[in-house]
């Protein structure tokens, strides 16, 4: 019962996220029109924004996004609008829907890559420094942890092309062509939510080992290695899973700067594109995707604390 009304409040969610979205688009300065090439003349002007509707009120453009207003024809007959959420002002020629069908699986390759490998990386730096705490690794690892966090991905990126593409030749620069073009991109995006990663489940390992039920394993001469495998990464997982949800959704639907920097055809180049260009549909649609995302992995978020700690029960 407590996924299925956590779906139902899902749908009121959306529709309110998608109304926000909406309103603050259109309360940006300017119009999708305003950055065409050639000059345009007002009347043009305003013919091209009778044509879209954008001359109407707010709230009659959004009823028109989902398709819920009904008009007269010339020969006085009702007939149904049809809905405008998949066109685009900025890309005329195309519909949003192919847009983001053909954009969201790069996105998502990159994304996905990427949460693999900050899982690969902070996880396994996380329980080294737990284990060895108040030494010397635990100290260079949270140095490179923090070091990690701080430096952010638009630093990142031109140093990794430097070295390993222009300086050594190892990888190629940038577009989206093989694997090799892959890695940068991959560790760019990931480096920050490895070290994000490695902290928190330092942290949770640190505080596992601090519980009661680890105190007592640990009396009845349980070693070391063993609790810290078998019943503390568990809990220590728990901060990494709540994590996760929020993560993997920014990571799926794309990353603008690292998008950007090496010329990747991902959803995140449109998406900023689209709140520069006053691109409403699209931005409302890339928004309601984001958040829609957001929900499902959370709900997964949700449902693995049942797996990694039995104690958690919803009702």
């Amino acid at each position: 019962m407590y996924f299925i009304r956590r779906l139902l409040f899902a749908v009121p969610l959306l529709i309110i996220i998608s109304a926000l979205a909406f309103v603050i688009v259109h309360l940006a300065p300017g119009g999708p029109f305003d950055r065409e090439r050639a000059p345009m003349s007002p009347e043009i002007k305003r013919n091209l924004e009778a044509a879209y509707h954008l001359n109407e009120p707010i709230w009659k453009q959004y009823l028109r996004y989902y398709g819920l207003i009904w008009e007269k024809d010339a020969n006085d007959h009702w007939h149904h609008a049809p809905a405008s959420f998949n066109v685009s002002f900025k890309y005329r020629s195309q519909r949003v829907s192919d847009i983001i069908k053909q954009s969201l699986p790069v996105s998502m390759t990159l994304g996905a890559l990427a949460f693999g490998f900050a899982m690969g990386v902070g996880l396994p730096l996380g329980f080294f420094t737990a284990a060895r705490r108040g030494r010397w690794p635990d100290y260079a690892g949270s140095f490179l942890a923090m070091l990690a966090v701080c430096v952010p991905g638009f630093v990142v990126a031109p140093l990794l092309i430097l070295f390993f593409a222009i300086k050594w030749r190892l990888l190629p620069v940038a577009l989206w062509e093989s694997p090799l073009h892959v890695i940068l991109p991959m560790v760019a995006l990931g480096l920050f939510f490895a070290g994000k990663i490695a902290r928190l489940f330092r942290e949770g390992m640190l505080n596992a080992m601090q519980s009661e039920f680890i105190t007592a394993a640990r009396a009845k001469g349980l070693g070391e290695n063993l609790l810290l495998l078998k019943h503390a990464v568990r809990i220590a997982l728990l901060p990494v899973a709540s994590y996760s949800g929020p993560m993997l959704a920014d990571l799926l639907t794309g990353s603008f700067v690292i998008e950007n920097i090496f010329q990747i055809p991902g959803v995140g180049v449109f998406f900023i594109n689209s709140a520069l260009n006053s691109d409403y549909t699209m931005a409302v649609d890339l928004a309601l995707l984001y958040a829609v995302l957001l929900i499902v992995l959370n709900l997964i978020v949700d449902f693995s604390y049942t797996l990694l700690d039995p104690r958690v029960k919803y009702e």
